[in-house]
């Protein structure tokens, strides 16, 4: 008899324990940038000692476990994934030759995420029966799915946004000039000049939901986005919202799970003598302008890693993908000097690497976050959505690149003597020292803010306090 009311209070005290948790359910949008950043905030808040639920298509959770850049396994493997039923979608290929960069092709796997709302309720429901609060992290653009939190006592949400404070600033408000000592571009792109009409409408669905979150992240630094933060939190204190840089939230140790043959190669390089050309996950480029980008890298005589991939399927693991062709005979010159890889690069072990000295990008907010972490001056080349803006922040702003393209000239075929001057100048040049020096100043600083007692691990500490409260 003894020995069965032990078993019934040992089950007591669990469910006690149980109910006293805080539980923290990640909400990802299903594009790699974003399933990228949620998964990374979710290694930071479990070594809280938090439980963390990371929800989301079956597709989705397993492309963002299998390309966990620089995240330690052992923190991956605390992470407990929760697969939800998602009706199926198309997946067509990107179209390289589209008028627009925009990836127009991802718009069927978005629309499938809206039907996600009801079974991310009703797991909402079972997990707050079982915790003391539930807290959601959710991106900005699953606000819909995650509206569910308004009817339930113990929950509530927070938007992780995974843009710059000054891209959101520039979306929302002509407000920028006074912000900032410099002559902006009249032309700062707004939304509706990038993004087609059926993804407008998908944004627009966000906007009721969205004023339900309690708060805000951000994957930024306050030391070089303050101006922009107090603007956007000057808008929420009117809603009683708090806000908190936390950013940037690469881990501070990468982790090497695996010796890709690009790191072996840049091993036998000298110190800042390679730029590392890529363009994210969502921009395709059309023969022609692969052309002209491997005639430029040629004619440059600069040492290169490019990723030569297309943007991303809505379900990246179906196979069949275009292998673009380079011009004949490129590989061959360029051997020992350049290196093309087409598969999946690990990205931010690149960018530390001590013989990467620039970084040719499209300017999305998770590459220029990486080259800022890890001193690398860019060469901007944006492409669509946030990435005209990036450009701006970091060129004119920061001071830690150059453009290579600017964005009014987006429908023109950048030519190959254009993309050999760029990497030239950033690459061998005073100028490009110069720029290098500042963006390894700015490293510093930045890092400096997510160790103890830095800037963004204390907001990072009074978030985890706020919801423990």
């Amino acid at each position: 008899m003894g020995s069965l009311s032990n078993h019934k209070n040992h089950h007591d005290t669990n469910l006690m324990d149980q109910c006293d948790q805080v539980v923290v359910l990640m909400v990802p949008f299903p594009a790699q940038g974003h399933l990228n950043q949620l998964l990374q905030l979710s290694c930071l808040i479990s070594s809280y000692k938090l439980p963390v639920h990371y929800v989301g298509s079956a597709i989705h959770n397993r492309q963002a476990k299998t390309r966990s850049n620089g995240l330690n396994p052992n923190d991956v493997a605390k992470i407990h994934f929760h697969d939800i039923p998602t009706p199926p979608f198309d997946s067509p290929p990107p179209n390289p030759n589209s008028s627009t960069k925009f990836p127009e092709h991802l718009q069927p796997v978005w629309d499938a995420m809206l039907n996600l709302r009801k079974p991310i309720g009703c797991y909402l429901q079972e997990i707050s029966k079982k915790s003391r609060r539930v807290i959601i992290i959710h991106d900005p653009m699953m606000s819909v799915v995650v509206q569910e939190v308004s009817t339930i006592p113990n929950a509530e949400s927070y938007a992780f946004n995974c843009l710059s404070a000054f891209s959101l600033v520039s979306l929302s408000s002509k407000a920028l000039d006074k912000l900032f000592p410099i002559q902006l571009p009249k032309d700062l792109p707004s939304l509706e000049d990038y993004i087609p009409d059926k993804a407008q409408y998908f944004v627009s669905l966000q906007s009721e939901p969205s004023s339900y979150r309690d708060g805000d992240l951000y994957n930024t630094c306050r030391l070089i986005e303050a101006p922009c933060l107090d603007l956007l939190e000057k808008e929420e204190i009117v809603e009683k919202r708090k806000s908190w840089a936390i950013g940037p939230i690469l881990p501070a140790k990468l982790s090497f799970k695996r010796q890709h043959k690009c790191l072996e190669w840049l091993d036998k390089h000298e110190p800042k003598s390679v730029i590392y050309v890529s363009f994210g996950t969502t921009t395709s480029l059309s023969d022609e302008e692969i052309k002209e980008l491997a005639l430029g890298l040629e004619k440059s005589k600069v040492k290169f890693i490019w990723v030569l991939r297309d943007a991303d399927k809505g379900d990246v693991f179906d196979g069949k993908v275009r292998r673009a062709e380079l011009p004949e005979g490129f590989e061959e010159r360029v051997e020992g000097v350049g290196m093309v890889v087409r598969d999946w690069a690990p990205q931010p072990e690149i960018l530390a690497h001590p013989s990467t000295g620039g970084f040719m990008s499209h300017c999305g907010w998770n590459s220029c976050i990486e080259s800022i972490t890890m001193g690398v001056p860019i060469a901007a080349w944006p492409m669509h959505s946030d990435q005209p803006s990036n450009t701006i922040f970091i060129t004119e702003i920061l001071k830690t690149g150059l453009v290579v393209r600017e964005w009014t000239q987006r429908r023109e075929l950048v030519k190959a003597s254009t993309i050999q001057n760029a990497v030239e100048r950033l690459m061998v040049s005073e100028e490009g020292d110069e720029i290098r020096k500042r963006a390894e100043e700015l490293a510093a600083t930045v890092r400096q803010a997510t160790q103890e007692g830095g800037a963004s691990r204390l907001e990072l500490d009074s978030f985890i306090d706020h919801i423990m409260r």
